[in-house]
């Protein structure tokens, strides 16, 4: 592997764990307040939406978990000496 393959890596890895997840996590909090309803400036009350917030809290739970899964990968090498089993197994080693 060349330098400039390792450095186009780490650059796409960087902007889909760090610019994708607040993304997700933004859409989120969109989609979730956005279906919640409330109250107009006029009185008028709209109904909640509970497709939006469904998809909201799903939304959360993807980036719960990769960011959980990434945790577990980062302590993958402790883990397993101490309790004797792979975390990640899905997620192929050296």
């Amino acid at each position: 592997m060349t330098y400039v393959e390792a450095i186009f890596k780490v650059l796409v890895v960087g902007l889909i764990l760090g610019a994708g997840l607040p993304a997700l996590f933004a859409g989120g909090l969109v989609a979730y307040s956005s279906g919640t309803g409330g109250t107009h400036d006029d009185g008028t009350v709209s109904a909640s939406n509970p497709a939006l917030k469904a998809l909201g809290v799903l939304l959360f739970a993807v980036v719960a978990a990769v960011v959980v899964i990434a945790i577990l990968y980062i302590t993958k090498a402790t883990i397993i000496h101490h309790f004797g089993f792979n975390p990640v197994p899905f997620i192929p080693g050296k």
